[in-house]
């Protein structure tokens, strides 16, 4: 039985209440992967040939609720780009999340869902011009900049767009990804880049960063939140109409990480922005919510003994939803479903190491390499935990294996 209202809204979304949704009871403690372990086993059990991923909804209400509590004052804006999964688009527009797009075909995907566009943030510093004009005629009136470029570029497609001024975070030097070697102002470019703006006619209506995706050093966000109220200020030394909103950016990872970040950015907020009460705190919120809500199942295909070694291949790899090993620094920890489901103690079990293979005829294209595993066959499966964020939507069709063929099965836990 489905529990609480977020959850109803969510499997009677657009995208989601015309779907096949599974059931199932999460796991608790160290048993916390035997509910899904037991889905993927009726899964396969059900005729299942090819690998497929199971997205857990009830994650996500659990997810938006862990965010609205720890961060009350932080309206969440999906970042599209994790996960672009419709589901996962359907119960986050569901639960009343904003959007983080970076492309027209982004936004398009969201307005699909009847999302209002004043909800969506064009958070794409350097944007293609078409898209811009595309922006402007759906009326996505807020993007993001850090260049005087820019600034000439949404005044000649989109005049009617306010900015969000990108600013560099302090380096956090522990990110998976540094999005400051790509995007955001300076210091000594933040005066000159409301200069441009201001000159240009363009509305700056407030001040945006990213401390990098996947940041565990939660003190970060402390350093980026008191540099945007310097830019609040330096704006309204130059006379500038007040600006009325912040955006802390992304690189939440759920569990203990977040509820540290958390309680650094309400302090930082209530210190610098305390006085400011008027300005709108919105977050772009991507890898926290999709990483742990999915789960990769992919099947043994092949086999090769030498000696002790053991090689498999499996049906997904580094050119399908797997790309995450290379692209978002992910550790794969591959467990075999044949041994949980016998419920075997895999610690006691004989174990050889192993080299698994992707299913493409690259040998870049290797998943795990002296791995222990205990023996398996053709026709046996491995399942991979946390494959939610970066993993599909970076996948590509490398020599026909076609990471848009991997079955998402919707489910929700109780």
């Amino acid at each position: 039985m489905v529990g609480g209202s977020p959850m109803q809204a969510v499997l009677m979304a657009p995208g989601v209440k015309d779907k096949k949704v599974l059931a199932f009871k999460r796991g608790k403690g160290k048993d916390a992967d035997a509910g899904v372990t037991a889905l993927i086993r009726d899964i396969v059990a059900g005729g299942a040939r090819s690998a497929f991923h199971v997205f857990d909804l009830a994650k996500v209400v659990d997810l938006h609720r862990g965010w609205r509590r720890a961060l009350p004052d932080v309206r969440p804006c999906y970042a599209v780009k994790c996960n672009p999964d419709g589901a996962m688009l359907a119960a986050l527009a569901a639960l009343g999340a904003g959007f983080d797009c970076a492309s027209r075909a982004e936004i398009e995907a969201v307005l699909a869902l009847g999302v209002r566009p004043a909800t969506i943030v064009y958070a794409n510093p350097c944007k293609p011009e078409a898209h811009l004009e595309y922006a402007a005629e759906v009326g996505v009136n807020l993007t993001t900049y850090d260049s005087e470029e820019e600034v000439a570029k949404v005044r000649r497609c989109h005049p009617r767009c306010e900015l969000l001024l990108r600013i560099k975070a302090p380096d956090s030097g522990d990110a998976k990804v540094d999005l400051g070697l790509k995007y955001g102002a300076n210091p000594d470019e933040v005066l000159p880049l409301l200069r441009a703006a201001q000159r240009e006619g363009v509305a700056v209506a407030g001040v945006s960063f990213h401390v990098g995706s996947g940041a565990s050093l939660a003190d970060v966000y402390r350093g980026a939140i008191e540099a945007a109220r310097e830019a609040f200020d330096a704006a309204a030394a130059l006379g500038m109409p007040p600006m009325r909103v912040l955006d802390i950016g992304g690189g939440f990872m759920a569990g203990r990480t977040f509820d540290e970040a958390a309680a650094v950015i309400n302090r930082a907020l209530e210190r610098h922005f305390g006085d400011l009460p008027c300005v709108e705190v919105i977050g772009e919120p991507g890898r926290y919510f999709a990483e742990t809500a999915f789960t990769l199942a992919a099947r043994v295909i092949g086999k090769r003994t030498r000696g002790e070694l053991r090689e498999y291949w499996i049906d997904d790899g580094l050119y399908g939803s797997l790309n995450c090993i290379l692209m978002d620094h992910y550790v794969p920890r591959p467990r075999p479903l044949a041994a949980a489901a016998a419920g075997e103690d895999t610690t006691a079990a004989t174990t050889h190491a192993s080299t698994v293979f992707g299913p493409t005829c690259d040998s870049l294209d290797t998943v795990v390499t002296g791995y222990q595993l205990p023996e398996m066959s053709v026709g046996d499966w491995l399942v991979f935990d946390d494959m939610g964020a970066y993993t599909t939507a970076a996948g590509s069709n490398f020599n026909g294996f076609a990471t848009s063929a991997i079955k998402i099965h919707l489910a929700y836990s109780s």
